[in-house]
């Protein structure tokens, strides 16, 4: 009996014609048989966003052997939810986010689409990565990346994931890189997020810009320490987020009314 080819479903935020998602394509042709269900347009920052006030649609953009692709007028995680809904044949066997424009490494994992599309895909029991390239421009150069994405991705497919576990994957924006580093989340948060504006027509106006602030920049098991080094940070992740270290002491609190 011939073995069914792994089933991956694939999504981003940057949308159905980033040059990220369409080298995720291409650098994983004939590891399985790929679903793409993105957004129609750009979604960047989107994190875990539903679409609850409006009816959201889908369209086929393309179709060859291998590969059906489709556009989506939601979120990114909308687009998760309507394709396991909708559109997939069977449960995938993995769900892929990216290749990101931009650094999704610390704090940025709470703001990201692109791990939005993972987290959603963790949460409905399925093994999840999201790869990403520290570089925001449209003409990136993904070449770099697309064999460690496709060894990672196998290792995945092989392997599995533990329950309720995640892969956030960030590439530095460089030729080469020095290897692969197991890292933990960075320490750190965006300040002077806003710039204030003057409108010609009366009233101030605001751009979201920010710097981030790393709080521990000599950490060397952490994610945003090894892009700057030169490796590729693979940071796992859980959906589950409970402070149990807190817990007993919460249990002390004086909390009868």
């Amino acid at each position: 009996m011939k073995k069914e080819k792994p089933l991956i479903l694939l999504s981003n935020d940057d949308g159905v014609e980033a040059k990220g998602l369409n080298e995720l394509i291409r650098g994983l042709s004939g590891v399985g048989e790929m679903i793409v269900m993105a957004p129609d347009g750009p979604r960047s920052g989107a994190s875990g966003a539903i679409t609850s006030e409006r009816p959201v649609r889908y369209y086929k953009e393309r179709e060859e052997e291998g590969l059906t692709v489709y556009k989506c007028t939601g979120t990114p995680v909308d687009c998760v939810k309507l394709a396991l809904h909708a559109v997939v044949p069977r449960r995938p066997d993995l769900v892929i986010g990216g290749i990101n424009h931009g650094d999704n490494s610390s704090v940025n994992v709470h703001y990201s689409g692109t791990m939005g599309v993972v987290i959603e895909g963790c949460l409905k029991g399925i093994p999840s990565v999201g790869y990403s390239l520290c570089n925001h421009h449209a003409d990136a150069d993904f070449d770099p990346l697309l064999p460690y994405v496709r060894r990672i991705t196998e290792q995945v497919l092989e392997r599995g994931l533990p329950s309720g576990i995640c892969l956030n994957v960030n590439f530095p924006d460089r030729p080469t890189f020095k290897g692969v580093r197991i890292c933990r989340q960075t320490a750190g948060a965006w300040v002077n997020e806003w710039k204030r504006s003057l409108h010609p027509r009366g009233g101030d106006y605001f751009w979201l810009i920010g710097e981030y602030d790393n709080h521990e920049p000599e950490a060397e098991d952490s994610d945003h320490w090894a892009l700057g080094q030169g490796y590729v940070a693979v940071t796992p992740t859980q959906i589950d987020v409970t402070a149990y270290g807190v817990m007993d002491e919460l249990k002390n609190w004086n909390l009868k009314i």
